[in-house]
Formats: structure tokens, C-alpha cells, sequence
């Protein structure tokens, strides 16, 4: 098992420590304040923490990192697995060098871990992205925020004859995740999730509904496309966000990821969604589609990644 390299280059004032899963919270307000002065507002959600750092394969106090201030964390840095990492300083904690000092901190752990690269998603043009770039970092790919405008809906798509669109239950969640994990590693270099990590993330995330998770059945009744929403924000802020979107390969081009969202988006409304949002980057090819059924980018992210020369 890799060593967990220590944090050095800290201004005076400042400590650190590896985080634990009560942590959690702590995290989220770092960054949700980064969040809310770099792009106007907040996407994060403390159950977005916990549903990462409580996957099995994942132990957050080995590959993570706090800030302090006396007793109060005011940024953090992790890699969550393989080369895909996250930090955030809190904006009244710029300019002291603490931003450098986690990446150098995320590229020794790499380093460590026998990891040949390490990137992270930061906005597009914000302070992060700007240290990043004059640190040697590159853009590996680019992601875009959509949002559906006021008063717009996606427009129907009906099904296929004998293709059926409703809630998953509990004993296809094994499928939904085979048809996940085979869409997206179409174009993701990572290894496959566990089947308990993606548990861990998605019926397991706090706060999960059955109602979160959709699929489309084939005349057979297996499961041919997936859609996860969540239910974000509060009162006039709430948004339904499709975390994820996926179709089988040989059941593209029939329609059934644009039913997805017609079903998906108009779920999260009856529940008091005022927002209709998701994300999507560069490497799948599908911003022309969300564009075409009427979406409209309202923010851009890099990821940005650096080379690390493996520990010997």
C-alpha cells in the first residue's frame, strides 16, 4: 500500500490532516463558497461527498488531505481513484499559496500510487483554472453545465412499440449498471466501477428515491437506457440535475435517451423542480444533442491534468 506523502508549503497559520468521513460537510461549505464566486452559484451537495468517500473500494483518510485554520477547514484536496482528483481553497483563503501546495501535494500522492497522470475539473477561466495552466497543467477535456430555458421542455419522443419507460426496482439496478458502465467506458479510460461502488453512489447516496432512477425496457424487458436525476437546491432554486444518461449501443438512435429526460425532467417537477439541468463533456459527443432539444450552456469546465513520473 502506497505512503501518504505529507503537505508541505503551507503560509504560517495554517495545518493539516487527512479527512474522515465527518468531514463531509466541512468539504461541502469549502466547496460550495468556491463554487458560488467562480460560477455564481452552487452545485455541490453533501451527499455528493458522502456517496464518493463511502464507497468500499475508496479510503478517504489515505488519499485526502485538510487545511485548517485554527479548527476551521478552509480547503481540502483528494484523488478518488485512478488519475481523477478535486480541490477547492476557499476564496477568502487565495493568494497564500495554499492552491500549489495541495496540487504539488496531489502529485506526489499520485506519484506514490504509480499513477502516470493526475487531473482535476476546475471553471473554465477561473482562478483555479489560471494556476493550474501556469503550474504546467493541460486540458484533458472540456464539460459543459445545460440548462432547459424558462417555460422550454424537452421535446416527446415517443418509444418504440413494445419498449417500456418507469422506475427501477431493486433487482434491476445490476443491469442498470452493466448498461452504465459499458456506455460510458466507451469513451472514459478508467477501469469498470465495482457493482458496491456504484451502489455506494446511487441507491446507497443519502437521500436516494426510487423515483431517482429510470429505465427503458425492450420488448424483452431488459434494460436498455438509464437515467439517474437528483433533486437539488431548495424552494425556488430547486433543479432536477440528470447526473447520469446512458442507451446501449445497439438501441441507439431510436429515441429513447431523449424519452429519458422528457420522463426524467418532468419526475423532478412534480416533485417541486423549478431547474431542469445536467452536464456533459467534451469526450461524448453529446452536447449538439442536448443543444438541439433546446438546452443552453450556462457554464464550461476544464479538466486539467498533469504528468507524474511514478515513484521507483
Amino acid at each position: 500500500m502506497h505512503a501518504r506523502p505529507e503537505l508541505s508549503g503551507l503560509p504560517e497559520g495554517y495545518t493539516s490532516r487527512p479527512l474522515r468521513l465527518d468531514d463531509a460537510a466541512a468539504v461541502t461549505a469549502v466547496m460550495a463558497a468556491q463554487e458560488l464566486h467562480d460560477v455564481g452559484e452552487v452545485v455541490i451537495e453533501e451527499a455528493d461527498i458522502v456517496a464518493d468517500w463511502q464507497r468500499p473500494s475508496y479510503d478517504v483518510t489515505r488519499t485526502s488531505v485538510g487545511v485548517l485554520q485554527d479548527d476551521l477547514l478552509v480547503a481540502y484536496a483528494e484523488i478518488t481513484g485512478g488519475d481523477r482528483g478535486d480541490a477547492a481553497v476557499h476564496p477568502d483563503h487565495r493568494g497564500r499559496g495554499i492552491g500549489t501546495a495541495l496540487a504539488r501535494w496531489m502529485q506526489d500522492l499520485a506519484r506514490a500510487q504509480g499513477t502516470a497522470v493526475v487531473g482535476m475539473p476546475v471553471p473554465q477561466g477561473s482562478p483555479a483554472d489560471r494556476l493550474l495552466e501556469a503550474l504546467g497543467y493541460h486540458v484533458r477535456w472540456t464539460s459543459w453545465v445545460l440548462e432547459l430555458p424558462d417555460g422550454a421542455t424537452v421535446p416527446e419522443r415517443p418509444l418504440p412499440e413494445g419498449y417500456a419507460l418507469r422506475e427501477a426496482t431493486e433487482a434491476d439496478h445490476e443491469h442498470v449498471w452493466t448498461v452504465q458502465e459499458d456506455a460510458f467506458l466507451e469513451w472514459s479510460e478508467r477501469d469498470r466501477e465495482p457493482f458496491e461502488d456504484w451502489r455506494a453512489g446511487v441507491p446507497l447516496r443519502p437521500g436516494f428515491e426510487p423515483w431517482n432512477l429510470r429505465v427503458v425496457t425492450d420488448p424483452d424487458g431488459d434494460v436498455v437506457g438509464i437515467a439517474l436525476i437528483h433533486l437539488n437546491g431548495e424552494d425556488a432554486a430547486r433543479e432536477g440535475y440528470v447526473d447520469r444518461l446512458a442507451t446501449r449501443r445497439d438501441q441507439r438512435g431510436r429515441g429513447l435517451a431523449q424519452a429519458l429526460l422528457v420522463d426524467a425532467f418532468a419526475a423532478a417537477r412534480e416533485r417541486g423542480a423549478v431547474r431542469s439541468t445536467l452536464s456533459t463533456d467534451s469526450r461524448t459527443g453529446a452536447l449538439g444533442l442536448y443543444e438541439k432539444v433546446g438546452m443552453q450552456v450556462t457554464s464550461v469546465w476544464v479538466n486539467r491534468a498533469i504528468a507524474v513520473v511514478p515513484s521507483t
